[in-house]
């Protein structure tokens, strides 16, 4: 038996100015054939779990064609349509396979096709046919279409935010797709409840989403059910699949996977009214911390959610720093002009420097700081440990460290990185525990990392690309009604709302 390998992996933000280009994927991730195995093979990505579960099951891997690129905006028209030229090219090129696992990421937009996850799964189905086999994963956030779920034989999504068991879920994955190999009918179904979840609301170890997980769990244990899936959404692709979902997978039992869907997707929507997050501005966040010096504390700058989408360059938290005087602090902030200056001033030199708010105009303006050159740095580390996301091998371009008088210490990067690992600072020669304040640019995603030097977490609704709080952004594509953003919204999951999968 022979499983082919696809993955075509980006995380679309529709309100960034700033189109992602093939240039993006090229500096992530860009590969086919047997270089994915060696890229991939170990890492703690969903792909990594195909490779792991097909060996385990002594089931041949056929890699065929891998992309990612970091979350930013939406992908160029011309772009988008060369790499599924180029995926398809390698479909073909691979010949006859027994089946194959997919790794889209559920909230890809591109500039001809909103729906980007849903037309590429669809093309594939068109080139190797009704009957192979067709199973893939899902980011946590993919905004479920039914093109999607029509395409595949079955989805499974990442049960954790921040996202830790992702290889975990590729072997899941590789598991379904050998039993439908093997002769197991796979009968998925899903549910789109109109509902919106906050991204403040989104990690699935706190009280307000754990009792669906339990749901979803207490489901897979009464059996029947051999795999289900919860899709908290991404609120920033602003498309008409925008929102929560959740699937249901049995072998072959229709009535069980539509009871299954319908249970889930009722008690989401029974939970809607703790979905809503909570909304702490710049100001009240630093005075929390400064209230509390027993305790080291990370500030979640919710607004440019770097793995979400946003510049990076936001700079509402370094000028409230800046104004507080804080302290022993610490802050990351993309600007390519910084690093250059820097690097012309040289290590020991001290300079006033303009920082960030340089991408757009919704993320800050530009913060004058005097600061010490400390160190300078290649700016690329590797993160062994499970983080989130699942990447090990890192690049921030060219990186300068500066040093305020009041405390605080700036990272400055060449290129966009996203907070997931501590190894970023410690491959900057800065110790993590000598803070006392640490300021991540993420809401869920960096607690996996962060936790091991602060006890403290506060999410802050700062401005930008991935503002928190969803009214405060302009929609022109999203479905509605939606939960929160038309309050009213009346919602009763009913058989004829199921979405059936490909085998169906």
């Amino acid at each position: 038996m022979r499983i082919g390998l696809i993955a075509l992996l980006h995380e679309s933000n529709t309100f960034s100015a700033h189109p992602t280009r093939l240039e993006g994927f090229r500096q992530n991730l860009l590969l086919e054939g047997e270089a994915i195995r060696e890229a991939m093979e170990a890492a703690h990505h969903e792909v990594g779990g195909f490779f792991s579960g097909l060996a385990r099951l002594e089931v041949t891997a056929v890699p065929l064609f891998a992309a990612r690129a970091l979350p930013a905006g939406t992908i160029a028209g011309d772009d988008f349509q060369h790499l599924v030229d180029r995926l398809l090219e390698t479909v073909r090129a691979a010949g006859p396979l027994d089946g194959y696992l997919v790794a889209p990421h559920g909230a890809t937009v591109s500039e001809r096709y909103p729906d980007a996850d849903g037309y590429w799964l669809h093309q594939l189905r068109e080139v190797v046919g009704p009957t192979v086999p067709v199973v893939g994963t899902l980011d946590a956030h993919a905004n479920l279409s039914p093109a999607m779920v029509s395409a595949c034989d079955a989805l499974v999504a990442y049960r954790t935010n921040p996202h830790l068991d992702q290889r975990q879920r590729g072997e899941e994955a590789a598991d379904l797709v050998v039993a439908a190999c093997r002769g197991t009918p796979l009968t998925m179904a899903a549910m789109l409840p109109p509902l919106a979840i906050s991204i403040e609301r989104q990690c699935t170890d706190e009280d307000h989403l754990v009792p669906l997980y339990e749901t979803a769990d207490a489901q897979l244990e009464r059996g029947g059910v051999i795999s289900n899936s919860i899709l908290l959404g991404f609120p920033y692709s602003d498309v008409a699949e925008m929102g929560s979902a959740v699937i249901a997978v049995t072998e072959g039992d229709r009535d069980a996977a539509a009871t299954a869907a319908l249970e889930l997707g009722s008690r989401m929507w029974s939970m809607r009214e703790a979905f809503h997050g909570d909304f702490i501005d710049a100001d009240a966040a630093l005075a929390a911390c400064a209230a509390d010096p027993d305790h080291v504390y990370c500030l979640l700058d919710m607004g440019d959610n770097v793995g979400g989408g946003s510049s990076a360059d936001g700079t509402e938290l370094l000028a409230a720093i800046a104004r507080a005087r804080f302290g022993p602090s610490f802050m990351c902030i993309h600007d390519p002009e910084a690093v250059v200056a820097c690097e012309q001033a040289g290590v020991g030199a001290t300079l006033t420097l303009s920082v960030g708010g340089k991408t757009d105009a919704i993320h800050g303006q530009p913060v004058s700081l005097e600061m010490k050159v400390a160190s300078l740095h290649a700016g690329r580390f590797r993160e062994a440990q499970p983080r989130h996301g699942g990447i090990t091998d890192f690049d921030q371009g060219r990186t300068a460290i500066g040093l305020t008088e009041d405390g605080l210490t700036l990272m400055l990067t060449s290129r966009r990185i996203v907070p997931f690992g501590l190894q970023q600072l410690v491959s900057c020669q800065l110790d993590p525990s000598a803070f006392r304040l640490l300021v991540a640019k993420g809401v869920n995603a960096p607690l996996a990392a962060y936790r091991e030097v602060a006890d403290r977490f506060i999410r802050v609704n700062t401005q930008g690309s991935t503002c928190a709080d969803m009214r405060q952004l302009t929609y022109a594509h999203r479905r509605r009604p939606l939960f929160p953003l038309e309050s009213e919204t009346v919602w009763q999951a009913e058989l004829e709302g199921v979405v059936w999968g490909h085998s169906g």
